[in-house]
């Protein structure tokens, strides 16, 4: 047990009881209690296997590459539509915790044999990146947004694109793209602060 996990579960807003409940299962595996992302995290031989996070719904318990647990009780969601390892089982309150702890261990568990295994998850290919023709525009005009672009993660790039590409009409792309323009020549991310 680590201080920055009592703090983290003790400054939460809303689930402490729950993410307390979850702190004694994973602490009860194999797992290596740290803290990275600002979260509780737990590792298998300095490899992340799990992760706690508390949202304003509800609270989650992540397995980093969920994707490949065989999910017999139909749990694990997707945080995003385009994550591709990432699962998450979402829980508000400690009652559905305690019900489901036998299953919760079962796929600890399992998450420790799939890092054991070594096993990888096959992420699809990377199309490559369709940009916004307004954002294309940009591009070519301006030499210096160009480089700055590129010189950002695959990652990173892909967040714009879909941030741009997001938006249903041209002056809804246009603004997102204006907006961004000085987070990228700096070199930041979307999300990055």
């Amino acid at each position: 047990m680590i201080p920055q996990v009592d703090e983290y579960i003790r400054s939460a807003t809303k689930w402490q009881a729950e993410l307390a409940e979850l702190r004694r299962i994973l602490l009860g595996s194999q797992l290596t209690e740290t803290f990275k992302w600002r979260a509780p995290c737990y590792t298998l031989d300095n490899k992340n296997v799990a992760i706690l996070g508390e949202l304003k719904a509800y609270c989650v318990l992540g397995f980093f590459k969920g994707a490949l647990l065989q999910d017999t009780a139909g749990i694990l969601k997707k945080p995003g539509e385009n994550t591709q390892a990432a699962r998450m089982v979402r829980f508000s309150s400690v009652q559905e915790i305690t019900e489901m702890e036998a299953i919760l261990k079962a796929y600890v568990n399992e998450a420790i044999a799939v890092e054991k295994a070594n096993l990888k998850v096959d992420f699809k290919e990377k199309s490559a990146l369709v940009f916004p023709p307004e954002f294309q525009t940009k591009l070519h005009e301006n030499p210096a947004l160009k480089t700055a672009f590129e010189a950002l993660t695959p990652g990173r790039q892909r967040a714009y694109n879909l941030y741009f590409s997001a938006a249903k009409q041209t002056p809804t792309q246009v603004s997102r793209i204006e907006k961004s323009l000085k987070r990228i020549l700096v070199g930041k991310g979307l999300t990055d602060r």
